[in-house]
């Protein structure tokens, strides 16, 4: 699929001996779809993608879009005589062109375009199609394909294009197959004279027309995913200026900004604009080499609210940190290296967050990177469930929100990122893994569960587990911490439950402060592998209190610290519970032994008892699910101590 030196753009010739009468296929009258996304043709998976050359006429006030579109190919089937593509209705086709022969007309099947062809036969075979269209793109939302707005300070109307994830067939025929990256290719954008396009590669040349127009050719020679094509036009000026990373060594990286056209406007954001060196110089450090130094990295300023990573060239709607930080995180993670599935869009979005955290931490220093990491683990934790990875019954047209969850893709995504990263315990380490996953992966697709097996095979060890309860499972863990001291030792149960029902249990390392009456304090790392687990600590002075998870590294909430007070200490009745509140079953865990059972009663305010038990277990679980909710009394008796708790359910 990803074979770099594909032809020399065969569409310039003309395979006469494919000019036979065209037959209409069988096959074709009873149109098949794709499994995977049951909106698309099973046609579009018969070839494989090598080039796209959009040679189209477009301008800043329209959506209206017209030109033609050459798609370079090869046949993955034996005999290939349909030719797919996508394209919404709205878009029409005038013309297609078969290695330069003019081929019938297509037949239209919802948005996918079906052209009869005489067969191109034998696995392998290089083709060529050449299709002409016009029309006028949808608006409307954030996924809309082609957008226009004007901005009224700077008195600049402006058009761009947002293909991810389904809307590239809103503007120009395509094969929307994330797998299928192209090898390499051409943008030539037609405009007024007046205005600039911007897209991905090298602007290679500028071409004055006779009707008072100009033609911006813009080459890219890297692979390329269909959705990370691109245009914007406005009256830009171009700003550009060069970063120098050291790896390589001497390195050189054309940073190329298309900006209004307004000295007002440079004069107030290019120091702004600068910094995008200093972040490629920093990635750079911790990712690897930037992926495309051979052509640059390029943003087109338009009236996005937010940002799109087309590759080499991001369009976004302003230069502040946090955007162009997390857009410059997904040349490596989503350009460089693409989800293979959107349901995996974790690999593209979760690090280009994380990426910005990063900026954060090693830029802008400890305070800036804890806001930063708090506000993600906060939106994370906003809601009981919800998985990072997107269930595949999730992705569809009409959905994307779901995929590009703020929550779970980003925020969470970055906060599980940061979380194996305190998991691992060894920055060396963890940087090693994504400069690795960069390496095996470049230029190409990946999952979740890829980047799972490289975290295994750099450490050595197997994640299997941590990618089951955090990327596939939901929710977060809930605890209870209790505790007391005596004679220089610190004695300390913490219960874990969790917010949804998988997973039931998260396996995990906590950092706990303790800290002392005279000032000093202790942090001390400590493995949660059940969800009781009790310690006993040997901690020198009077210990005031104890605060979990201090420095932000792990997503969690907590219940509860409570401090255990010598009579409880001595009372075989004294028992700990959780979660507060309860949702379908409670967990008591008793501390001291007893000579004889435990009985337990759980009654309302008006002290009718609705539940009753015993046990001579250290540990009780209690079925809620039939309770209503309300306000509960737990009572619990044994050699004749008595010790009673409230909970909420």
């Amino acid at each position: 699929m990803l074979r770099k030196l594909f032809f020399l753009i065969i569409f310039f010739v003309g395979y006469r001996a494919l000019a036979q009468r065209q037959q209409v296929p069988e096959i074709f009258k009873k149109q098949a779809f794709n499994p995977e996304y049951s909106w698309q043709s099973k046609f579009l998976f018969d070839y494989d993608v090598h080039f796209y050359w959009l040679d189209i006429s477009v301008n800043p006030s329209t959506t209206y879009v017209f030109g033609n579109v050459t798609i370079g190919a090869s046949t993955l089937v034996d005999k290939l005589d349909t030719f797919a593509v996508e394209l919404i209705p709205e878009m029409a086709i005038d013309s297609a062109f078969l290695n330069g022969i003019k081929i019938n007309p297509p037949v239209r099947d919802a948005d996918n375009i079906l052209f009869p062809i005489s067969p191109v036969r034998g696995r392998g075979t290089s083709f060529s199609m050449k299709i002409y269209y016009h029309g006028t793109s949808p608006t409307g939302g954030f996924f809309s394909g082609v957008s226009t707005a004007y901005n009224a300070t700077w008195q600049k109307q402006v058009a761009w294009t947002l293909s991810e994830p389904f809307a590239a067939k809103t503007w120009f025929p395509v094969k929307q197959d994330l797998k299928d990256k192209a090898d390499s290719a051409w943008v030539f954008i037609t405009v007024d004279s007046n205005y600039m396009a911007g897209s991905e590669g090298l602007l290679t040349r500028v071409v004055k027309l006779k009707n008072g127009k100009k033609r911006y050719e813009w080459k890219t020679y890297y692979p390329i995913d269909y959705y990370l094509l691109s245009y914007a036009v406005a009256d830009y000026r171009d700003f550009s200026f060069y970063a120098h990373p050291d790896n390589p060594v001497g390195d050189s990286v054309l940073v190329q900004n298309f900006i209004y056209n307004s000295d007002k406007y440079l004069r107030e954001n290019e120091a702004q604009i600068r910094k995008t060196g200093e972040l490629i110089n920093l990635y750079v450090n911790l990712f690897g080499p930037y992926p495309f130094r051979k052509e640059k990295y390029g943003q087109c300023l338009t009236e996005l609210h937010g940002g799109m990573e087309h590759q080499t060239m991001t369009t976004l709607g302003n230069f502040g940190f946090d955007l162009v930080a997390h857009e410059l995180g997904h040349m490596w993670f989503g350009d460089h290296v693409t989800c293979a599935d959107w349901s995996d869009i974790w690999v593209n979005e979760g690090f280009a967050t994380y990426a910005d955290y990063l900026a954060n931490e090693y830029l802008n220093g400890e305070n800036s990177a804890q806001t930063f990491i708090s506000k993600a683990q906060k939106s994370a934790l906003s809601q009981l469930g919800g998985s990072v990875y997107v269930p595949e019954d999730q992705v569809y047209m009409g959905n994307e929100w779901r995929i590009f969850n703020g929550r779970l893709s980003y925020n969470k995504g970055a906060a599980i990122i940061h979380m194996l990263r305190h998991e691992i315990n060894n920055d060396t380490l963890f940087f090693k893994i994504l400069k690795t996953y960069q390496k095996i992966y470049a230029d190409s697709v990946a999952t979740g569960r890829d980047f799972n097996q490289v975290v295994n095979e750099v450490t050595g060890k197997n994640y299997d587990w941590y990618f089951n309860q955090w990327y596939y499972g939901e929710g977060y863990p809930v605890y209870t911490v209790q505790w007391y001291d005596s004679a220089n030792t610190v004695r300390m149960t913490t219960s874990q439950t969790t917010s949804a029902n998988k997973p039931g249990f998260f396996k995990m390392w906590l950092d706990y402060e303790f800290q002392f009456e005279d000032g000093h304090d202790t942090l001390i790392r400590l493995q949660q592998t059940a969800n009781t687990n009790q310690y006993i600590l040997s901690l020198s002075g009077k210990l005031k209190n104890i605060a979990v998870d201090p420095h932000n590294w792990s997503l969690e909430k907590i219940n509860s610290i409570i401090y255990v007070n010598v009579r409880d200490r001595k009372n075989p009745a004294w028992f700990s519970m959780g979660p507060v509140p309860v949702r379908n079953t409670l967990y008591l865990k008793f501390r001291f032994p007893a000579s004889s059972p435990r009985f337990i009663w759980i009654s309302d305010l008006t002290g009718k008892t609705i539940y009753k038990a015993s046990t001579r277990q250290q540990s009780f679980s209690i079925n809620t699910a039939g309770f209503e909710k309300g306000l509960y009394l737990v009572r619990v008796e044994t050699d004749g101590q008595i010790m009673v708790r409230k909970f909420i359910r």
